[in-house]
This record gives structure tokens, sequence and C-alpha cells, in this order.
């Protein structure tokens, strides 16, 4: 049930890897999709407004929340690579003891500060009370966001790509249905679409749990094994706390930028939801290519396979580099009306709301490529044990859309906000590029006995807890 990404050519690994897990982020796209999809049609464009202006909030929450998860299986992929499965059981099992702290903090904290996050963000007051029902719903299911992943980045560790994706389509229809019996027959509006979201990340975050149970006997734990570890903890929580914090700090810039946004009127921010809702999912494939590269660069850093993390890096590449070019024509050419699935075509601003929401799509393709190779070699140092990069690389891309938000906005207006991600990601590429090279290096001198072919004797893998 597990696969070796040690050996064979980085290309065609990465791409049968990476294929799986594009599939279930898709899915997992598929949730935030319906939601708007069926906020837009049935419930207007004030309350898609309502659910797009949490975007930013919503992302500095779960975001960490899912960058911590993602940090913890860096060193189950590690000892993985390493083909150490006591340690692996012991990571993964102070991961979870982790993950149940971490949620229970979070969900209360995020729940006492809802109202006054948003009152801080300049929430429109038409749109407030719908903001504040639909994040509310979204923060109180915190515990099934860090169910899901954790267990779904384990499973990925291990080099099992395929099985989040079975559960999370089965939880993408689930949501579907509880999306039209909520608002439809219950009437419960956008807090219906919330409920909808968090109870459909829980199915398939049980279904992970049960599977992996009956079908991964490399996970059956002994009482030991189980215990909580403070030395485990700690080199899980350094690798999970920077990568949670990296998109925290992102989100930051986002949130400031939200702010500046919501401060045009509701008709821009219901633009901005509509335009973000459609190029979440066609960035699924980056969102994938850096999770590959993640569990890729882990296990070979883990089985000492130096060599091969460049290669791998400069493969994924190409093919992030081929997919923004594909992505850009077909936005181009169908942009309005991609944005019309969000929309109410009855609505009197419908004409602009399309060409305002194209405009937001359309200038975000073109800088794809750049937003591929932050994902690709930010999880690429993420992988090979040099996770605090990821929050300086945060950092850039915090203070790129805080600067556009704080004075461009207010200077230009919505043209400005369109800018705002793909001047984050740029920044962010010119420190991450070099960096993955510097951490290879780093790499190399640690460890110079390595072999450089694919067909030499195995090397003596990394040692445990090395402290990158």
């Amino acid at each position: 049930m597990t696969k070796d990404l040690t050996t064979g050519s980085p290309m065609r690994l990465i791409i049968s890897f990476a294929l799986p897990t594009l599939f279930g982020m898709l899915f997992q796209q598929l949730y935030n999709m319906v939601d708007a999809m069926i906020v837009g049609k049935l419930l207007g464009s004030a309350a898609l407004a309502a659910v797009g202006s949490t975007g930013s909030v919503n992302f500095f929450v779960i975001g960490f929340c899912m960058g911590v998860c993602n940090g913890f299986a860096i060193p189950v992929a590690q000892r993985m690579g390493a083909n150490e499965p006591a340690k692996m059981r012991r990571y993964v099992a102070n991961a979870a003891w982790l993950s149940i702290l971490f949620s229970l903090v979070l969900t209360a904290v995020t729940g006492l500060l809802c109202r006054r996050i948003l009152t801080v963000m300049l929430t429109p007051a038409d749109i407030f009370d719908d903001a504040y029902a639909y994040i509310f719903v979204i923060f109180m299911g915190i515990p099934a966001t860090f169910l899901y992943n954790l267990l779904a980045g384990v499973i990925r560790s291990l080099g099992d790509s395929k099985t989040p994706v079975y559960f999370l389509a089965l939880s993408s229809f689930l949501n579907i249905v509880l999306d039209l019996v909520l608002i439809l027959h219950f009437q419960a509006g956008v807090a219906g679409a919330a409920v909808a979201t968090v109870a459909s990340q829980g199915v398939s975050g049980l279904a992970c749990l049960l599977y992996m149970r009956k079908r991964f006997p490399i996970l059956r734990m002994t009482g030991e094994e189980r215990r909580p570890d403070l030395h485990a903890c700690g080199v899980l929580c350094a690798m999970g706390i920077p990568m949670g914090l990296q998109y925290s700090i992102t989100a930051i810039g986002s949130i400031i930028l939200q702010s500046s946004v919501n401060a045009l009127g509701s008709l821009y921010v219901a633009a901005v939801a509509a335009g973000t809702k459609v190029y979440q999912p066609l960035a699924c494939p980056f969102d994938a290519m850096g999770a590959t590269m993640a569990t890729y660069c882990g296990q070979n850093v883990g089985a000492c396979r130096l060599d091969r993390l460049g290669k791998g890096i400069r493969s994924c590449a190409l093919l992030g580099l081929g997919y923004s070019v594909l992505a850009l024509g077909a936005m181009a050419a169908f942009a309005p009306q991609c944005a019309m699935l969000f929309l109410d075509p009855t609505e009197l601003d419908n004409a602009l709301l399309v060409e305002l929401t194209s405009w937001y799509i359309i200038i975000g393709t073109v800088f794809f490529f750049p937003l591929s190779l932050v994902n690709i070699v930010r999880f690429s140092i993420q992988g090979m044990g040099f996770s605090p990069f990821a929050i300086l690389a945060g950092v850039l891309e915090m203070a790129a859309r805080t600067g556009v938000g704080l004075w461009l906005v207010p200077a230009f207006g919505y043209t400005a906000a369109c800018f705002a991600s793909p001047a984050a990601w740029i920044c962010a590429d010119l420190f991450l590029i070099p960096a993955s090279a510097a951490c290879i290096s780093r790499l190399r001198r640690l460890y110079p006995n390595t072999p450089d072919e694919e067909n030499a004797p195995a090397p003596v893998p990394l040692r445990a807890d090395s402290g990158l």
C-alpha cells in the first residue's frame, strides 16, 4: 500500500503521484465552488460577497491548519524513505496528539474573536451578518479540517496519493446534496453552505481514518509508540508550525488587501469573490505539484538520494510551465462564461460584474507560472527539512499584498487589487529559487558521500531528527 519515490524517473514518478493528488484537490475545491455557485445563484450577489469577504480570514486560519498538517507529514515521509517504520509510527501518533490540541485551541479562539475580526476588516454593513454566519460555522469545523488534512498527509507520505481522492469524491457529492437541502429546504442561507462544507470534510476524514486502520499494517502501533513524546513533538512542531505560519503570514497581506477591496463596495467584493472561485480550481495542479514535491523530497532526503532533488524540481517546473500556458489560453477564451457560473444573470449590474470578474481571472492566469514555482519550490524546500524558509517566503508575499492594499488600491482602485497576488508570487520566487539551491548545497555538504548515479548502491539513510 506504500510507494517508493527514491528510485526511477523523477518526471514519471511526479506525474503518477501528482495526478491522483490533483483529483483530490479538485474535489476539495468543488466544496468551495458548489458553495459559491449555489449561494450566488440562489441567494444573490450580496450573499456571494458575504462569503467572499471572509476568504482571506478563512485562509488565515484554515491555511494555518492545513500547513501544520502538511508539516507534520514531512517527518513521516523522511522516516518512510529511511525505512524506519517504528520512528515513523511514533511521529504519526504524536502528530495526532498535537492536532487534537491545536484544533481545540484554534476553535475556541476563533469563535470568540470572529465578530471582532470582521469588524476590523471593514466588512460592509449590508453583508456583515451573512459573513459572520458563514465564517463562524467554518471555524467551528476546525477539528474536521485537522482530521482530514492530517490523515490525508500521512497517507500521501506513505506513497499513496490515490486513496484520499476516493473519499473526497464521496464527500463532494455529499456536500452538493447538503447544500441544496439546507439552503432550499431548510432556508439555512449561507450558514447552511458552511455546515455542508464542514460536514462533508468530516466525513472524508473519518473515511480516511477507517481505511488507514484496516489497510495499513505498517501503522499498527504498540502502546509505547502511541504515548506522547516531547522530542517527537518538538520535531513535528519545528516542521509544522513554520509551514502553518507561512500560510497565515501570507494571509495577513490578503486580509489587508481584502479590507481595501471591502472599502470599494460590495460590487467589487463580489467580483473578487467570483474571480477567486474560478482560478482557485485552475491553480489546483500547482497545489498538487507542491504536495507531490514535499513527499518526493522528503523521501529522497530520508534515503540520502540527494542527486534526485534538483532533477525533481526541474521536472516539476517544466510541468508547471506547460500547464500555465494551457490555463492562460483557456481563460482568455472563456473567462466571461466561467464568471457566469457564480453570478445571477437577472441582477441589474450583472454585465459589470462579469466584466470585473473576467479581468480579475485573466490577470491572475497571466502570472500562473510564477505561482507554480512558488508551490513547487516552497514545498520542495519544506520536504528537504528547511521549513523555516517558508516563513520568509510568506513574509515577502505578505509585504507585497500589504503594499498593494494600503497604497495602490486606494490610489488606483480595482485594477490594482487584480495585480496584488501576482506581485506576491513574484516576490516569493525571488527568494525561493536561490534558497532551494542553497538548501541542496547544504545537504551535500552535510552528506558528501552520497551517490550521484541512479544505479549506485543505496547510501546510509539520513539520520532521524537531523535538525534540518
